[in-house]
């Protein structure tokens, strides 16, 4: 992605740090914050100084990288175990988190000589981002067909897109999922709208997507959440592409709150709704969504109070009465039967174990099938 010209990606090395965008400051500022220890790489992802399924995996992988180099310079063998429970308990919906850190231990602690792992873990760190990165770009070739098919079909009008949350850039190393095939299309020419949910109560949707979008030259207007079954009752939307930060090996899919909404609008409406990512976002021990994906619930404080730009500075005010008790669930689950596909890097299939595993075969190591899901 390009910031004033310039080539960016979310995550980089600099030094003896890693280099991250606090998204917390963006529209309005575009921060860069160093990281020099697995604690800071911790909080980053607690606080959503970095967030989104593939950029928390990256960020957990430089923070095993920094657990080893802290390692090393102490003599604590035992720190990069320590590093990755601490990392893993920051956000519990991602999969690509835990996958990130295991990856990294699995790499890395055959080797005796502390600074060989160290050296090591920073190895994979970056070939986790780098196919991150790789698997977004891909993710965008095998989305654009479902959005050339549809222009091709009107080509007198854009083709207009719906997504929710930010599952851009900013959300992976770069290019993103449920963007990439809209800056493929747009790279191709072809003319688009994008309707970008403001997604409460973090509004990443207004804050990032939007902002992305508008950096790329891409089409947009931002709607409150709610909007979207209004658009496509009215024929408003051709298209709804989300991301995703959990699916199962069944084809359920754990996004942002609000997504599963969408999901049964664009059902009762006859409108293909797509969920892309890439496979480290697949759980391939889970089969039950609904059941078995936890769901965070993050500090009532996001519900209570809202911040935005007042002409000179970024500020909080209070949305609700000082008593209300409030609560914020982060994600919800759609469930496989609502989703007409699953856009990855290897492809387009369908949201069922079939589906899956005819992308992935190498994960069809059981016996116990998904149970069909009720209409």
């Amino acid at each position: 992605m390009n910031i004033a010209g310039k080539p960016y990606r979310t995550i980089w090395a600099e030094g003896t740090g890693v280099c991250i965008i606090d998204q917390r400051a963006l529209p309005h500022a575009f921060v860069i914050e160093r990281l020099t220890r697995w604690e800071e790489a911790a909080t980053a992802i607690r606080d959503m100084r970095v967030r989104g399924a593939g950029l928390i995996g990256a960020t957990a992988g430089w923070g095993m990288a920094l657990a080893a180099r802290q390692a090393a310079a102490s003599g604590d063998p035992g720190l990069l175990t320590t590093a990755a429970a601490g990392l893993n308990a920051t956000r519990p919906t991602a999969v690509n988190l835990a996958w990130a850190t295991r990856r990294v231990l699995a790499a890395c602690l055959e080797l005796r000589d502390p600074g060989e792992r160290a050296a090591r873990a920073e190895q994979e760190a970056r070939r986790i981002a780098d196919e991150d990165a790789d698997m977004c770009r891909r993710i965008g070739e095998h989305g654009l067909p479902l959005i050339e098919r549809i222009h091709a079909a009107n080509p007198g009008r854009p083709v207009r897109i719906l997504t929710h949350c930010n599952a851009g850039w900013l959300a992976f190393v770069d290019y993103g999922s449920a963007t990439a095939p809209i800056y493929a299309a747009h790279d191709r020419g072809i003319p688009l709208e994008v309707w970008v949910d403001e997604t409460r109560p973090r509004n990443q949707g207004a804050s990032l997507t939007a902002w992305e979008l508008g950096n790329h030259g891409v089409p947009h207007t931002v709607i409150v959440d709610n909007a979207g079954g209004h658009l496509m009752q009215n024929g408003q939307v051709d298209l709804v592409i989300t991301g995703a930060d959990r699916v199962t090996r069944c084809g359920d899919a754990a996004n942002k709150i609000g997504t599963y909404l969408k999901a049964l609008a664009a059902s009762d409406n006859h409108l293909p709704f797509y969920v892309a990512l890439p496979s480290s976002t697949f759980d391939w021990n889970m089969r039950d969504g609904l059941r078995e994906i936890p769901i965070e619930q993050r500090d009532a404080s996001e519900v209570h109070s809202i911040s935005g730009w007042d002409g000179s500075r970024v500020t909080t005010v209070r949305l609700t009465p000082e008593h209300s008790p409030a609560a914020n669930y982060g994600f919800d689950v759609t469930p496989a039967r609502l989703i007409r596909g699953l856009i990855t890097e290897r492809g387009v299939c369908p949201a069922s174990e079939e589906g899956v595993l005819s992308l992935f075969p190498e994960h069809a190591t059981t016996t116990d099938r998904c149970r069909p899901q009720s209409p």
